[in-house]
């Protein structure tokens, strides 16, 4: 593993991401994490539920772009975009 001079910095919500996982949508089962962030790879829409608990649908994402939201689930029902990644 590479040497990492940033390890000792406090992880704010700004920072960028220190790990990413990818994500199958589900409609009945949290992420094993909370992410601060999703890559959506494939164009399409987005299903997912806050931090905070609220459902919300982004529509007409494109791919290769990061949604910088925090989220707790990525539904199945809803969701159409491709190669989503979690960042954390």
């Amino acid at each position: 593993m590479a040497d990492n001079p940033f390890q000792t910095y406090s992880q704010s919500v700004t920072a960028p991401a220190v790990d990413a996982f990818p994500i199958t949508p589900n409609d009945s089962t949290d992420l094993t994490q909370a992410v601060r962030a999703l890559y959506v790879g494939g164009a399409g829409d987005v299903n997912l539920i806050t931090g905070n608990g609220s459902t919300v649908t982004f529509t007409g994402l494109t791919g290769s772009m990061v949604l910088p939201v925090t989220t707790t689930r990525v539904r199945a029902s809803g969701t159409t975009a491709t190669g989503i990644v979690g960042l954390v």
